[in-house]
Order: structure tokens, then C-alpha cells, then sequence
């Protein structure tokens, strides 16, 4: 019974989001994947290190130069932690249809 509800809840959600019906399936399922592996990546951060981050990437407003050279730093850090380029090598990895090289996905380290 709770599978039909949620089925009909998702069915009356999907109505009132204008252009959902259009989107195919797979495109919704590769959000949803991308979505799960950010959020696995904005984790490794503690809230208040998440914070920061915010607070730091608004002051900066996409401009190195706007920061000190001490939020400069702090910033490098966060996103030393943030690990970008495995989240890219994991999204790749997971959504290509061939198998790519590991150290092309992550890296020359080949880790895991």
C-alpha cells in the first residue's frame, strides 16, 4: 500500500512541475546520479567547513583576486577536501557507456 501511495504522490508532484512530463526518464535518473555523488562529495565537509565555503566562493563572486591571500588559502583547502577531480573521474565512470581508463577517470595516482 505505501508503494501505491508513493507512486500517486509522485504522479500528482509531477503535474504541477511544468515540462516534467517531457523530460525523458534517463535524463531524470543522470540528475539523480550526479545529485547522489555531489552530496557524497559536500559530506567529506563538516557544516561549518560547508559554510565557510559559501561564505567564501560569495565574497570571492567567481574572482580569485577579490579574496585575500588567507581566504585565498582557506579556500584551496576546502576544495583540496571537496576532491573535484574524482567527483568528475566518479560521474564519468559511472555514466559512460565504455570503460575508460582509471587513470584517465581518476587521476594519475589510481586511486580509489
Amino acid at each position: 500500500m505505501a508503494n501505491g501511495l508513493w507512486t500517486l504522490s509522485l504522479g500528482k508532484a509531477s503535474e504541477r512541475v511544468p515540462g516534467l512530463r517531457h523530460v525523458p526518464v534517463v535524463k531524470l535518473l543522470t540528475a539523480a546520479e550526479l545529485g547522489l555523488l555531489a552530496r557524497d562529495h559536500v559530506a567529506r565537509l563538516s557544516p561549518s567547513e560547508r559554510r565557510r565555503l559559501i561564505v567564501l566562493v560569495r565574497a570571492g563572486r567567481g574572482r580569485r583576486t577579490r579574496l585575500t591571500d588567507a581566504e585565498r588559502a582557506e579556500l584551496e583547502h576546502l576544495l583540496v577536501k571537496l576532491q573535484p577531480r574524482r567527483l568528475m573521474g566518479e560521474a564519468i565512470h559511472r555514466l559512460s557507456p565504455v570503460p575508460l581508463p582509471r587513470r584517465l577517470v581518476f587521476g594519475p595516482k589510481n586511486r580509489r
